[in-house]
């Protein structure tokens, strides 16, 4: 219980933000809009579980949302030139790897800070957009719309789609050699190589990882729209970090759960809804947001010079 108090304590904030919900608006509990919210919020949860990788290996990524943007028109503009579901699938995966291994170069490469590597890249990648679209939405076709399902039916396939591949990782983190390895980089690089690990190459396939979710992510986020914005993914760096953190990965690196990450995205994701359903000026989410994530901080930052002292 004391080893995972931080994932625990953000279960029981977003099970006491439900049951405050409950009683003062139980209109939020409605079928249709609750499966609309956990629906958008499944590639957000793809990506947040990368995002915890790259964190736990002492590492950021902020370019992630420009990645999304990329390979979100990528899809829309292969889908629209009558490439197969399948193809435009493999496609919109690969697009995001490409972007992860050209910041895994740069930074396990040429070892050069992530924060300024993935700084310049989502800049880069958005300008790049920007030119080549010029703000111009993608038209798709009618049958790429919910993987051609209905619309209760793509919803579900999401949902469950997100929620097993979440399962997958996290099972993956405690019994694959490769996730551990991913622990005892963010823990300590130094003792890691000593330990016959690649620090480098496990920091490279981390970023790799990283884009391939966000190319997933992607594509689970077009088939929900007859219509893709080139402005999307704007946010979702901070978005992903932000449930990352709330969740009990640790800034320093080396320790966090992807199930932390799981509850911290769904305690943001409440928020706005929330506030909608209890007649709260929207201004104040950002506010409650960074509230929490300030909070979070503080309480990793403490829980680090304690286990010091």
């Amino acid at each position: 219980m004391k080893k995972h108090f931080r994932e625990f304590s953000v279960a029981a904030a977003l099970a006491f933000v439900l049951l405050g919900l409950a009683i003062f608006a139980p209109a939020f509990f409605q079928p249709q809009p609750l499966l609309s919210l956990l629906t958008r919020e499944a590639p957000t949860l793809l990506v947040a579980c990368g995002m915890a990788f790259v964190i736990i290996s002492r590492q950021i990524d902020i370019s992630v949302g420009s990645q999304f943007a990329v390979c979100s028109v990528c899809v829309g503009l292969l889908a629209a030139k009558g490439w197969s579901l399948p193809l435009v699938f493999i496609a919109s995966v690969s697009m995001g790897a490409i972007m992860g291994a050209f910041n895994g170069c740069l930074v396990a490469g040429l070892r050069l800070p992530s924060i300024v590597v993935t700084l310049a890249t989502m800049v880069t990648w958005r300008e790049a957009l920007r030119w080549q679209r010029q703000g111009e939405f993608v038209n798709l076709p009618d049958g790429l719309q919910w993987l051609g399902l209905s619309q209760v039916m793509g919803q579900w396939t999401l949902i469950l789609a997100a929620l097993v591949l979440l399962a997958l990782l996290a099972l993956a983190t405690k019994h694959l050699s490769a996730g551990r390895f991913v622990y005892a980089v963010g823990t300590d690089a130094e003792a890691a190589r000593l330990a016959g690990i690649r620090p480098q190459l496990t920091t490279f396939s981390v970023f790799v990882f990283m884009g391939a979710l966000v190319g997933l992510a992607a594509m689970m986020n077009v088939v929900q729209s007859p219509q893709v914005d080139p402005k999307s993914g704007s946010g979702l760096e901070l978005k992903v970090i932000a449930a990352a953190v709330v969740g009990g990965v640790a800034v320093s690196g080396g320790r966090g759960k992807l199930w932390g990450v799981f509850f911290g995205l769904l305690l943001l994701a409440c928020i706005s809804p929330a506030l909608t359903h209890l007649h709260i000026e929207a201004y104040w989410e950002k506010a409650i947001q960074g509230a929490i994530i300030l909070l979070a901080v503080v309480a990793d930052g403490l829980r680090t010079r304690k286990q010091r002292n």
